[in-house]
């Protein structure tokens, strides 16, 4: 009871304050609404107070109105006037507003697309330490982007991002290292890097993670630790892992050798576009008895159904 009590004198006095004209208690109280707390959610009232606050000229308010034109939140999408809010905010070093601003640029989104110009944005977002500018940075200055390819630059931020716990980054930085890209070749740094990345779940560091620990690059060798990342990585549907995992049942590396299991995961990956996995389950196939392709086959609409469970029929 206590703390609803304060909640509602919270709400209270940034209500009195907002009708006031406080710029901050309107930004304060647009977020309540926005949020549902201690009031019924309302994109709607979240937009009046969010365009009161912007109109006094507070920068978290400027962005917040911007992403709800953007978005469609309590409004008509309208991206004209979110790119226009939105630089408003930058301009006074808001740094999610400069990042929102970079995305738009790099898509067109409501303006004329633009990379150099994008990259400005995430440039001066990054600079205060915004960790998805620096790994969207990183991206330009690896892709050649608005600027000229810089593989030691984009290392750079990459590295920025990934001391932050990105796990995009931290994968981007272990395919660097593997590759030798702006960096000299180093195994250990690559797989220090997939770890920390498959760690917090990506897939593509669990997968590539594995691939090291098969060939023992940067590692011992050790297919049975190949294994199990890859099964980690395939479980949510990346391809190359289900290949992989595929390769390892059919050969009995790591695993005891199951040709039902690694059709299964060939059947898997071919049909999540990996290009060469079609011929391997092909292969796969043709060492198994009829019954046990259907077996086989069986296994893997069982486990879609699991990671896809079917809609529940209409009443």
């Amino acid at each position: 009871m206590g703390a609803k009590k304060n909640d509602a004198l919270a709400l209270a006095w940034f209500r009195k304050a907002a009708l006031q004209g406080d710029a901050q208690a309107q930004l304060n109280l647009g977020l309540v609404y926005k949020r549902g707390q201690g009031v019924a959610q309302s994109d709607a009232q979240a937009l009046a107070w969010f365009r009161q606050a912007a109109a006094q000229g507070l920068a978290v308010a400027q962005r917040q109105l911007g992403v709800a034109y953007a978005e469609g939140l309590g409004v008509v999408p309208d991206q004209l006037r979110a790119y226009a809010w939105l630089q408003r905010a930058a301009e006074q070093d808001d740094a999610d507003a400069q990042f929102n601003l970079g995305l738009m640029l790099a898509r067109g989104q409501g303006v004329d697309q633009d990379a150099a110009r994008a990259l400005v944005w995430y440039r001066r977002a990054a600079l205060q330490g915004h960790c998805m500018a620096q790994y969207n940075l990183g991206g330009m200055f690896a892709g050649g982007r608005g600027i000229a390819r810089d593989l030691r630059q984009a290392l750079d931020w990459y590295a920025r991002a990934a001391a932050q716990g990105a796990s995009n980054a931290q994968f981007n930085l272990g395919v660097m290292y593997a590759n030798g890209q702006g960096v000299e070749r180093d195994d250990v740094c690559a797989v220090r890097c997939y770890r920390t990345a498959a760690e917090q779940g990506d897939a593509s560091a669990q997968n590539n993670l594995g691939v090291m620990y098969a060939n023992g690059h940067g590692v011992p060798q050790d297919d049975g630790l190949a294994v199990q990342w890859y099964a980690r990585a395939a479980g949510q549907g990346h391809a190359l892992a289900q290949y992989n995992l595929g390769g390892m049942y059919t050969s009995g590396r790591g695993v005891e050798k199951d040709l039902l299991g690694g059709y299964m995961w060939l059947a898997l990956a071919a049909e999540g576009g990996d290009s060469g996995a079609t011929r391997a389950r092909e292969a796969a196939g043709a060492r198994l008895e009829p019954a046990q392709l259907q077996e086989a086959q069986q296994r893997m609409r069982q486990w879609q159904q699991v990671r896809s469970p079917p809609l529940p029929s209409p009443d």
